[in-house]
């Protein structure tokens, strides 16, 4: 009885084993079918990880940006830069010191538009101390405005403004809620 079930898991094993070698060298991968399967307009003509972009203009620091994951996309209709785990950036005044800071866990940007999009837990703190926060924030580079149409909360020294809507200059020193929905005062009493 022994000797029948050791026959029996040998045998298994060499049936199983003569399969698995039959199936590896049977194989045969052609370039050509592979290709078939992969999608080439959805991989990234560029990627990198960890980046860190100092953009200057007559040689002084503009804005410095972080970003775990860099792919730039390339089609007939657009090209866009995208930041699927997050960015990072500082915005520089002519002295060379901080103006404002920008983080969202997700960014895009559309090079020919000169567009950003800023997703997912967005915070932009200005010189002043204000503090943005939203789930949405786009920055126009060409009108170098700063808005969004969903909620958006800002926290001043003095008080917490909520809202739905929101537009600034880039700098994010003068800027309007378009519908305020509640205002909350920090001011001592």
């Amino acid at each position: 009885m022994k000797r029948t079930i050791q026959y029996q898991n040998f045998k298994n094993i060499y049936v199983a084993l003569f399969l698995g070698a039959t199936l590896f060298f049977s194989c045969e991968n052609d370039i050509e079918k592979v290709n078939l399967y992969v999608d080439k307009a959805k991989l990234p003509e560029q990627s990198a990880e960890n980046v860190e972009i100092v953009y200057t203009e007559d040689a002084e620091p503009k804005l410095r940006l972080k970003a775990k994951i860099f792919e730039r996309f390339k089609d007939e209709k657009k090209t866009y830069i995208n930041f699927p785990e997050g960015i990072y950036v500082t915005f520089y005044t002519k002295n060379r010191e901080i103006q404002s800071t920008l983080k969202a866990n997700r960014a895009i940007y559309y090079e020919s538009e000169k567009l950003w999009e800023a997703h997912e837990d967005v915070v932009a703190v200005n010189e002043d101390g204000d503090i943005l926060n939203t789930e949405l924030l786009y920055w126009d580079e060409n009108t170098e405005k700063i808005y969004s149409d969903k909620h958006v909360r800002i926290r001043t020294k003095d008080e917490i403004l909520f809202g739905e809507g929101f537009e600034s200059n880039q700098e994010f020193t003068k800027y309007k809620i378009k519908k305020l929905t509640g205002t909350v005062s920090l001011a001592d009493e």
